[in-house]
């Protein structure tokens, strides 16, 4: 199996560190890129409106700044130099984002946190990670996020 493109599904919680050891790891063997991605929440109030006041717009502008700083801050202090990698923040829909990204990326394999959760939660809430392990057209390696 080749590996070159490595896709990290980061959402902030404490498990990114070790989901970025296991990325490094992989991406040391193969010699692969590894792409740091997180999907911000498309904002639902300005579906279909026009977009609101500009303190808003600057407000959202400057969260997705800090995000992706926050990003870029995790590829320089947990993946080694001689690694390549690449930090992107993209808005959207978490699974079908993240399985499109997959594509335009040319990704081999995905690694995502998983949580556990009980039976009504896993009923009624989306369950990002089980979702993308049946729909991805990859390998996805999964890290279980302690709560």
């Amino acid at each position: 199996m080749l590996i070159k493109n490595i896709l990290v599904a980061v959402d902030f919680n404490e498990a990114v560190g070790e989901m970025l050891t296991y990325a490094e790891s992989f991406a040391e063997k193969f010699e692969a890129k590894i792409w740091l991605v997180h999907v911000a929440d498309p904002d639902p109030d300005f579906v279909g409106y026009e977009v609101g006041p500009k303190y808003i717009r600057d407000t959202k502008a400057e969260e997705f700044r800090q995000e992706h700083r926050m990003l870029q801050q995790l590829c320089d202090s947990f993946i080694e130099n001689n690694i390549e990698s690449e930090a992107l923040l993209i808005q959207g829909s978490t699974v079908e984002t993240l399985l499109e990204e997959a594509k335009k990326l040319n990704t081999d394999m995905m690694i995502v946190g998983t949580h556990k959760h009980g039976f009504f939660h896993d009923l009624f809430a989306e369950n990002v990670s089980m979702e993308i392990l049946k729909q991805s057209k990859i390998p996805v390696f999964t890290v279980p996020i302690k709560e």
